[in-house]
């Protein structure tokens, strides 16, 4: 904490954007989703971003270089910088060697942030427990209150681990512990994540704030018609005679995508089973794509998967457009962003009753989730909505009108209410 402050920056100017310090330490909001450690929370930080900025926000996104080619600081929109810190080598670090390099990447953080006068951020925002650490440094340091959105828990994950997936370490448990006893606000994704935070944590419930993440309205939306999708398919070089699900994200085993393998092994089929797409690359495993395409030739569907890598938002919105559903096997989601997305594309979305889910997929009104993780129940809940047009095009109805309640404006007012809370509390302590 600082000793001083000079009078002009001791007392709030309400004539001043409000800035916004944002750690994303293990992946950049720059990063294309569907591989490696990019997902979701790349989106989330983001857009929220972009929605805050809208708003007169100035907000600066401090992420690990992972490339001597990355610029210090690149512009990304109009109130909006990511910040690359260096802090270990560029390459051959994935997440679980990071929390040996957060000592260098505090350094960094606090280092670029001396060259601006005292008391710059009003708020500090992190993600993930990595980027809580640093946070909890800098956030006393800077004399900030602390808000932290944990997007997954190594204890959750844990008690719904996928068969053969390895558990998180204590060490990172003890690491959630600590960032959640330090931040002067935990923003959860859902109520069950909040419920989470308090039960498994020991989260104050006062600091506990549910804010649902959105979806980009304006991206995702949509087809106009049949025509619209079957020129979507041409597009693509999709098959204009098959039904097709769609998988889109990182190939690894807490995401899923062998169940749906080993469903369309099912002798539920008549006489082919549909097209299975997985737009993704290996997570955790640098052979995870290859393993899946072994276990595809394995189970006799080898010809009825395929595989293609990762696409950006606007290429994803085409292919949710373009196929008959959306399947989201997760073993665990903190809310399911894809779901979100793809139910915004008018796209019904089949999907594991599992946390964030079962908030965002409607079952029965915008599409349907199975109980578990059993291929014969996928491959009879694939099928029934396959060979229903009737049930599939009331639940692309219910699909379009469910993703209207997310929206990053919406989100971001919501979070700014956090943000004054949060400061609120720390001025108070």
């Amino acid at each position: 904490m600082r000793d001083s402050l000079p009078p002009d920056l001791a007392a709030p100017d309400e004539t001043r954007p409000l800035r916004i310090a944002m750690v994303s330490v293990h992946t950049s909001p720059l990063e294309q989703p569907g591989t490696g450690d990019a997902g979701g929370m790349n989106v989330y930080v983001l857009e929220l971003s972009r929605a805050l900025a809208r708003r007169g926000a100035q907000v600066e996104i401090y992420t690990r270089a992972t490339s001597s080619a990355q610029p210090k600081v690149a512009a990304v929109a109009p109130g909006i910088c990511v910040v690359h810190v260096p802090a270990g080598p560029y390459e051959g670090l994935d997440k679980n060697d990071l929390p040996g390099q957060l000592c260098a990447f505090a350094a960094g953080v606090l280092r670029a942030e001396a060259h601006r006068p005292q008391g710059w951020y009003d708020v500090l925002h992190t993600h993930y427990w990595l980027s809580g650490q640093v946070g909890w440094l800098a956030a006393e340091r800077w004399d900030v209150p602390l808000v932290h959105t944990m997007h997954t828990m190594a204890r959750v994950k844990n008690a719904a681990l996928a068969p053969g997936d390895s558990p998180e370490p204590q060490s990172r448990v003890i690491g959630e512990e600590q960032v959640v006893a330090e931040a002067d606000a935990l923003v959860a994704n859902t109520d069950e994540e909040a419920a989470d935070l308090v039960r498994d944590y020991r989260a104050d419930p006062a600091r506990v704030h549910v804010v649902q993440p959105g979806v980009d309205l304006g991206v995702f939306c949509p087809p106009d018609g049949a025509a619209d999708a079957a020129a979507l398919r041409e597009r693509l070089d999709l098959p204009a005679d098959r039904k097709i699900v769609l998988f889109a994200g990182r190939v690894q085993l807490l995401k899923g995508p062998d169940v749906l393998v080993r469903a369309l092994g099912e002798r539920v089929w008549d006489w082919r089973p549909p097209l299975l797409v997985v737009l993704g690359g290996a997570s955790g495993r640098p052979t995870a794509v290859r393993e899946l395409e072994a276990l595809a030739y394995q189970e006799g569907v080898g010809r009825h998967l395929l595989v293609r890598p990762p696409v950006p938002q606007g290429t994803l919105a085409d292919y949710f457009r373009a196929v008959d559903l959306v399947a989201v096997p997760s073993h665990n989601e903190s809310f399911g962003l894809v779901a979100a997305e793809a139910q915004a594309s008018g796209t019904p979305v089949v999907a594991a009753a599992v946390g964030g889910l079962r908030t965002v997929v409607q079952d029965g009104v915008s599409g349907v989730l199975v109980p578990d993780h059993e291929p014969a129940s996928w491959a009879l809940a694939l099928k029934t909505l396959l060979d229903d047009d009737v049930v599939r095009g009331r639940l692309a109805e219910g699909a379009r009108a469910s993703a209207a309640r997310f929206g990053w404006d919406r989100t971001a007012e919501e979070m700014l209410d956090v943000y004054e809370r949060a400061r609120k509390r720390h001025a108070a302590r």
